[in-house]
């Protein structure tokens, strides 16, 4: 099930092979969960016999009048209180560690698969789907398996044992109790069905809610330019009327339910009270023996409620039980063959003793690429470009700039043809090692919460503060970050929320120069500073291109007249090729965006 068809999920639904694979994950728990079984048995049984020791001190101790033998029974009983506290401590303790490792475990399963999967998975798939699935739905399911399966236990049992124990104490009162359980059981599920599918239509609308929020607080600007106020009010009235609908719809099957079970609860009691009284008159049995049966009508329609919620929430996290299998079982597109990673290592294995250096010639040789939706972007495409040279690429939305890019980095994989790195193929050397050469900055670069320095030793995670403080000084952004009170210990806020986009381009730029790739890619490095700022970013891009293959995203033309070669690219075919002078003089395609930028440009700064 992918993240569309989420909202299509009914209640009716339940794959039993979806849980048979998540069970899978208690296998290194089966000592800690067969402990926690046998608790919940011993507690069961215990439960069965506290009513059946009450009687005893009824009818030896009380009825008889004779209190030779009540120590030794206070004793007993008190022993009795202490092995009960003690197993349900075990109880909540093993459970509760049970579910704790569980969590653990699928979320590092979850997170594993997170690093192996392609960018391709995060081009189509929404970051909220990936954390609800991290958060939510893993907390969820660690819960039901953990608690659900120990409670089912001892439910089960307690139902098992109190119908035994009843039918063995006294025959005619155990069926008077047990032929109220069809009822009891016809209840439960009713409302918990009806009860859970209304749950899910306000999470549904909870979702629609909280999205509508989102819209409104990140379009603040645009509904008030566009004076949409109030019909923005009206789409939101909507959606709340129908959450409470769904609330209220909730709240009468909640209350009609429990009021239901204590009614059979206590129509069952009248019964033993009115039979067990008859017969305790007519000495057929003892006081104790009815205040068995009393205690045994309590106890009868607690696992069995317990039982129908156990049930409810095995169905309610089905949805959630998918979205885990389906973020878990996801296909890697994009794998190493059992030969290279025999040689390089996996990503969490690396052998980096067997890695060799990259030199940074890369060829394309007759190379076509689809999307998945069948989309062509690239058809028999060939390009050669030598190491250490820089090459733009230039073109209208949809040409096949970032495409070349992606397919450079292995982000995506080729239909067909080769791309080869220095004259190898680049399928036959493993993702890790192609990835630990590259460098990337992107127009917006993403800076972690943390200071400036520890986003900069990013690029090399065993750097010294000297070095990581050279790089920076290296690409001109030493001089804004002394200009803060904590200097290179300054916090970045969330995603860089404390610095301008010029300056997290300029960290982003001393990351990578940290890291020394040997093929550096800048997608649109300069596309969204002021002119100002931009001539600061070219600076840290001449410093860190140096020696390098780089590939330049760039719409500021201006940005790359110093790139060793200049794609002009139109519907994934190269159109014109050459320096930024061979270009112009040609009087084409590139000089007509050139001139058409640049008196933009002049109009700008007139203007300004």
């Amino acid at each position: 099930m992918n993240h569309f068809e989420e909202e299509d999920f009914t209640a009716s639904k339940f794959d039993v092979s979806v849980w048979r694979q998540l069970l899978a994950f208690l296998k290194p728990l089966r000592k800690e969960l067969f402990l926690a079984l046998s608790i919940a048995s011993l507690l069961a049984v215990s439960d069965v016999g506290y009513p059946l020791l009450n009687r005893y001190g009824i009818d030896t101790i009380i009825a008889s009048g004779d209190f030779t033998g009540l120590p030794l029974f206070i004793g007993i009983y008190v022993g009795y209180m202490i092995g009960i506290g003690l197993l349900v401590f075990g109880f909540i303790h093993l459970a509760g560690k049970v579910q704790t490792h569980l969590a653990y475990f699928i979320r590092e399963k979850a997170f594993l698969k997170l690093h192996q999967l392609p960018y391709s998975y995060y081009d189509q798939t929404p970051v909220g789907w990936i954390m609800a699935r991290m958060t939510s739905d893993s907390r969820k399911l660690s819960d039901i398996l953990a608690w659900g399966l120990i409670d089912l236990t001892w439910g089960l049992l307690m139902m098992v044992g109190l119908s035994i124990a009843m039918l063995v104490v006294n025959v005619k009162l155990g069926l008077i109790v047990l032929t109220a359980l069809p009822l009891l059981v016809f209840l439960s599920f009713y409302f918990r069905i009806k009860i859970l599918k209304a749950y899910r239509a306000i999470r549904k609308q909870n979702s629609k809610i909280t999205g509508s929020y989102n819209e409104m607080l990140g379009g603040a600007k645009t509904t008030k330019t566009l004076v949409l106020e109030e019909q923005n009010f009206q789409d939101f009235e909507k959606l709340t009327s129908s959450m409470r609908r769904h609330s209220v719809r909730v709240a009468i099957f909640s209350g009609l339910y429990l009021p239901s079970i204590i009614f059979v609860s206590s129509l069952s009691t009248a019964l033993v009270f009115y039979f067990g009284g008859l017969d305790v008159a007519s000495g057929v049995i003892t006081i104790g023996t009815l205040y068995v049966f009393i205690a045994y009508v309590g106890q009868f329609f607690d696992p069995v409620m317990n039982l129908a919620n156990i049930l409810a929430r095995f169905q309610e996290a089905q949805a959630s039980a998918e979205r885990i299998i389906s973020l878990i079982d996801a296909p890697i597109e994009i794998e190493d063959t059992d030969e290279v990673k025999a040689v390089y290592g996996t990503l969490y294995q690396p052998l980096k003793e067997n890695w060799e250096s990259l030199k940074g010639q890369i060829t394309f040789e007759d190379v076509t690429f689809k999307y998945q939706n069948g989309e062509t972007v690239l058809s028999h495409f060939n390009l050669d470009v030598k190491k250490g040279t820089s090459v733009a690429l230039v073109g209208q939305t949809g040409a096949g700039k970032s495409t070349i890019v992606n397919l450079v980095c292995r982000f995506y994989e080729a239909t067909s043809g080769r791309i080869l790195i220095d004259g190898k193929d680049i399928k036959d050397r493993s993702v890790s090692w192609l990835h630990s050469n590259l460098g990337y900055v992107l127009q917006d670069p993403h800076l972690f919460s943390g200071t400036i320095l520890e986003n900069i030793r990013y690029g090399r995670l065993n750097a010294t503060d000297e070095e990581c403080m050279h790089a920076a000084t290296l690409v001109d952004a030493d001089h804004f970050i002394k200009t803060f009170d904590k200097g290179y210990l300054s916090e970045v806020g969330e995603g860089g929320s404390l610095l301008s986009v010029g300056q997290k381009q300029l960290i982003s730029f001393a990351r990578a120069l940290l890291a020394d790739p040997k093929i550096l890619i800048l997608d649109e490095a300069t596309s969204s500073v002021d002119m100002e700022t931009e001539q600061s970013i070219q600076k840290a891009i001449d410093v860190v291109m140096k020696d390098r293959t780089t590939f330049i995203i760039a719409h500021r033309l201006s940005t790359i007249t110093k790139a060793n070669r200049i794609l002009v690219l139109e519907n994934g075919k190269i159109i014109e090729d050459g320096t930024h002078q061979i270009l112009i003089n040609q009087n084409g395609h590139y000089q007509t965006l050139f001139k058409n930028q640049f008196k933009r440009r002049q109009s700008e700064a007139l203007m300004s």
